[in-house]
Parts: structure tokens; C-alpha cells; sequence
């Protein structure tokens, strides 16, 4: 759940389909975690795919908290300055870089933009990602490479070359799916293996960088409102299928970016450093 379809911010069930232009308002008297503020004060994060959706809201979230954050974005340039204005008229600092994920060169890239206006990392979502529509029978090999190119390689040496850069005691935190645990659009299959692979990068990650105190985890989203959504989700002629989705969660509810935002604000904090290897469950019991 999260998308159907997406680009280099994210998609499908628990993933981070870029979205909305900015986080969607939450109703009042619901929960949504107060952000500490300064509590990363002195720290850098960098979130891929941050210029849209879920993406912007881990990138404005954490500069709430007080992080200075790299926007990385793929092709939408102006979307990505439109975040980085945001986080600053909200007293934050951000910057953004741009690099298409996928290509040949793609992490050295990101890298290169990255360095040309910090010198050092603490946070690292790896949020970037990309869906498809098509079925097991309709998957081409181009299609499948491409998936795979953006979802598990990208990240996989994204964060290789990132840990030369990251301080001990950092975080590296990789938005999977709920897709990756349960078989609940098995038509898009091909998406679900990409987050299956990063679940294991995660798992396998943390043992290795567990001795320079770098927490590695994972975070699932469930469907949530988003533009990449807003095709099948918003309006009055998907009122129906807005329901279907609320129903999926023991909530009774859709997500939204806030919801994802705030678990990874935990993950990046203080507050989370006894949590390491994790898959977390962010669909919203959609999985319950």
C-alpha cells in the first residue's frame, strides 16, 4: 500500500509514494507526535526522494527537529525547492540535490552533489522509489530491471558509499512496504520483491554497522494520501475506493505523510537508539 504508481519518491503499499506538494493536514484531537524541537540540532540528514510526499514529509519533519536536510530529488527541481523553501520559512535549514536514480554512476552522483554543501551525514532515509501497474504476466525484463535499478540497487550502494560519509551513533532508515509481508496487490509482485530485498539489506546492514553505533531499520507504510494516490484515491468519483482503503486499516483510516514522518522522526532520534534490524509496521494494523 502507499502506491500503485509513483517516480523517484516512492510507491505502492507501505512504500514512500511521493505525494502530496506537502504533508496533508491531520484532524484535530488526532495523536500526532509533537516534534522536539532541536532535539537533532548539529545533525545532517539526507532523504532521497524527499522533494514530494512521504519523502517531504521525513525531510520537513526532521528540520522541525532540527536537522539540516538534504533534499535529493530526481527530476522535479522545482518540487524539491518548493521543500526545502518550506523547511525554511518553518525555521529550518535544507538544501537540494538532484541525481537520477537508476543510472549508471547514480550513488556516486547523489554523493558528489551532497558533498559540495556538507562534510559529514547522521540520518540517511532511504526513501526514493518507484511502482508499476503491470501484473506477473505482463512484466517485462526492462521493467523488472528498472525496479529493482531504483528500489534495492540504488539504495544498496546509495548507503555503500554513504557510510564514508556517516558519523558513528548515526541512522540509516529505508522506507519498505507493507507489500513486502503480505500478499495484498499480488498483481504488482514485482514491486513487493524490490521492498523484500531491502528488508534483507536492512536486517543484514545492521550487524555490520552495529559496532560504530549506526541503527539500521525499516519503516512500512500502508496506503496513504499522497498525489502519487490522488488518481484512484481523491475525489468524489473514488469515494468508494477511499473507503476500500480506510477499511484496510484497524484504524479505519487512510494515512497520511504525517503518520509516516513521525515514526521515522523516532528512528532518527535519541529516543531510538536501542532499535536496530527492524521491519516497522507503519500500515496502520493494515496487516493486523
Amino acid at each position: 500500500m502507499g502506491a500503485l504508481k509513483g517516480n523517484e519518491t516512492g510507491t505502492a503499499l507501505g512504500e514512500t509514494a511521493p505525494g502530496a506538494s506537502g504533508p496533508t493536514g491531520t484532524p484535530a484531537g488526532t495523536p500526532t507526535g509533537t516534534p522536539a524541537a532541536g532535539r537533532l540540532a548539529g545533525r545532517t540528514a539526507l532523504v532521497t526522494g524527499g522533494s514530494r510526499g512521504i519523502g517531504r514529509g521525513i525531510a520537513e519533519r526532521l528540520g522541525r527537529d532540527g536537522a539540516r536536510v538534504a533534499v535529493h530529488y530526481g527530476s522535479n527541481a522545482a518540487a524539491a525547492k518548493d521543500t526545502v523553501a518550506a523547511i525554511e520559512r518553518a525555521g529550518g535549514s535544507a538544501f537540494a540535490i538532484g541525481a537520477q536514480l537508476g543510472a549508471p554512476g547514480d550513488a556516486q552522483a547523489l554523493w558528489s552533489a551532497f558533498d559540495a554543501h556538507a562534510d559529514g551525514l547522521d540520518i540517511l532515509v532511504n526513501n526514493a522509489g518507484i511502482g508499476t501497474s503491470r501484473p506477473f504476466a505482463d512484466t517485462d525484463e526492462a521493467e523488472f530491471d528498472r525496479l529493482f535499478a531504483v528500489n534495492a540497487k540504488a539504495p544498496y550502494f546509495i548507503t555503500q558509499l554513504g557510510t564514508e560519509r556517516l558519523r558513528d551513533g548515526g541512522r540509516i532508515i529505508n522506507i519498505s512496504s507493507g507489500l513486502s509481508r503480505a500478499a495484498v496487490m499480488p498483481d504488482i509482485m514485482t514491486y513487493a520483491m524490490t521492498k523484500g530485498a531491502l528488508d534483507v539489506f536492512t536486517r543484514n546492514l545492521s550487524k555490520v554497522l552495529g559496532p560504530r553505533g549506526i541503527t539500521v531499520n525499516s519503516v512500512a507504510p500502508g496506503v496513504v494520501d499522497t498525489d502519487v494516490n490522488a488518481a484512484w484515491l481523491r475525489g468524489e468519483e473514488n469515494k468508494e475506493a477511499w473507503a476500500g482503503a480506510a477499511a484496510l486499516s484497524a484504524l479505519g483510516k487512510v494515512g497520511t505523510v504525517e503518520d509516516i514522518a513521525d515514526v521515522v522522526a523516532f528512528l532518527a532520534s535519541p529516543d531510538g537508539r536501542w532499535v536496530t534490524g527492524e521491519w516497522l509496521d507503519a500500515t496502520g494494523g493494515s496487516l493486523a
